[in-house]
């Protein structure tokens, strides 16, 4: 038996008030021909059947548990601790979602209260929130906020070319159609590092930002503080998209200067999956507070002075008036953060730093010896971190077809991707989870490809 809330004479009113007799001429702008086709389906299974029918299916799968990955670029394989998914998939913590009714959501708010603390203490800012879809989306709503902030006197971007491709999209998304110009500065080519002097030359009265990765996208590290110093000269704000295992390691944003940090969570714990769900982080100063968007969550005490976590500060459009409004985002990540909070909680600040290390030690033997075989050489001469960027003496993407087919093994991010001059071009990280066996089996098949 079915279930609908609608009567037959619901039906015919809603009928007549669009305009025609029957359901059936809903569907007259579709072509007879395709209306209701014929579909070719298998038979029915049973449900045994049909299990063992997926499981089949799922060995066929390459995953990173069965195969070598050398591939980042934004999504890094690390391990996630089993008391992660143990607990996360816990009835009370996986069907929560929104926490508008604070007397009943107090175990959420107060994880959502946790994952702001730990953000703001990794990014050496002074507040976060707990609201970004993922690091593209953080450093949209960084760049709106920068303007925001203004009050109409700047509307101008400076952007490094260093930031993520997939990000500099979702920004131009955000920002088409509305009054704000983007400057974009390019890399030096010898470094990989984003030129203080172009940037010094693209600021002006009209500057809200600078907007640069740390580190960037190809791997390099960049001068913060230089280029921070500069932004603040000209009266305008230092927002950077930081990845959240290198700053563990690195000196925080926050310490260099940055006004905004935000970035993408997925190295902290989630799983590299299908490129989601993941979970973005913003983090600013308190002076900027009122200006963050999404929703923040505060602590507080209740009449007879217990601790009690509520939703504040939330200048979101469903809230007030949409003119009002610092944000059109509209939900979160709350599943995803909590996980990131798990990870961080388990693993420590001790931990975090073992992992960090980890990569840099990893990725650097990784380039070196890759760097020692005939025709590779690093693209760029910056300081990396856990990622780099090799010239190849033949295209990147016959490469990693070439050690998928004959190797399983998943090699590099072609950077002919992001730019056809560099099909030439290659880049590999690794992380705690690629042995020193397994990099060095990569070498050999690379060693191989003639």
């Amino acid at each position: 038996m079915k279930y609908t809330p609608h009567t037959d004479a619901d039906r015919a009113a809603m009928l007549a008030a669009i305009g025609v007799e029957s359901n059936d001429d809903l569907f007259n702008d579709v072509p007879e021909a395709y209306r209701f086709p014929t579909l070719d389906l298998p038979q029915g299974m049973s449900e045994v059947t049909a299990r063992r029918h997926f499981e089949r299916m799922a060995t066929r799968n390459a995953t990173l548990s069965t195969h070598p990955s050398f591939l980042g670029a934004g999504a890094y394989y690390h391990y996630t601790p089993a008391v992660v998914p143990h607990l996360l998939f816990r009835g009370e913590l996986y069907t929560a979602y929104t926490p508008y009714q604070a007397e009943v959501a107090q175990g959420t708010l107060q994880i959502i209260y946790e994952f702001q603390t730990l953000m703001a203490e990794l990014t050496g800012m002074d507040v976060a929130n707990a609201s970004m879809y993922d690091g593209s989306t953080a450093v949209a709503e960084a760049a709106l906020m920068a303007v925001r902030q203004s009050r109409g006197k700047r509307n101008k971007l400076v952007i490094s070319r260093g930031l993520h491709p997939e990000y500099r999209k979702v920004l131009d998304t955000y920002n088409h159609g509305i009054d704000i110009d983007e400057h974009y500065v390019d890399l030096d080519a010898v470094s990989g590092l984003t030129p203080l002097a172009a940037v010094e030359a693209a600021l002006d009265d009209k500057t809200a930002a600078v907007i640069v990765q740390y580190p960037n996208f190809y791997g390099n590290i960049e001068d913060l503080r230089a280029i921070g110093d500069a932004a603040h000269a000209a009266g305008a704000l230092l927002c950077v998209s930081a990845d959240p295992i290198a700053i563990t390691m690195l000196q925080s944003p926050g310490e260099l200067g940055a006004d905004i940090v935000t970035g993408e969570g997925q190295s902290l714990g989630i799983p590299v999956w299908y490129g989601g769900p993941y979970v973005g982080f913003f983090a600013t100063s308190q002076k900027l507070l009122r200006q963050m968007p999404g929703r923040i969550c505060g602590r507080t005490v209740d009449t007879e002075g217990r601790t009690g976590y509520v939703l504040t500060l939330q200048a979101r459009e469903q809230h007030i008036r949409r003119d009002k409004a610092t944000s059109n985002i509209c939900t979160n990540e709350a599943l995803v953060a909590t996980a990131v909070t798990m990870y961080m909680t388990a693993v420590g600040k001790q931990g975090l730093l073992q992992v960090a290390n980890l990569c840099y030690q990893r990725s650097h033997y990784l380039i070196d010896q890759l760097s020692a075989l005939e025709g590779y050489e690093r693209l760029h001469e910056a300081p990396f971190f856990r990622e780099a960027a090799l010239r190849t003496p033949r295209p990147a993407a016959e490469l990693n077809r070439y050690l998928w087919e004959e190797h399983g093994i998943i090699g590099g991010y072609d950077l002919g991707r992001v730019d056809p001059a560099l099909d030439h071009a290659w880049l590999l990280t690794a992380t705690e989870m690629n042995s020193r066996e397994e990099i060095d089996r990569l070498v050999d098949a690379v060693r191989a490809f003639a």
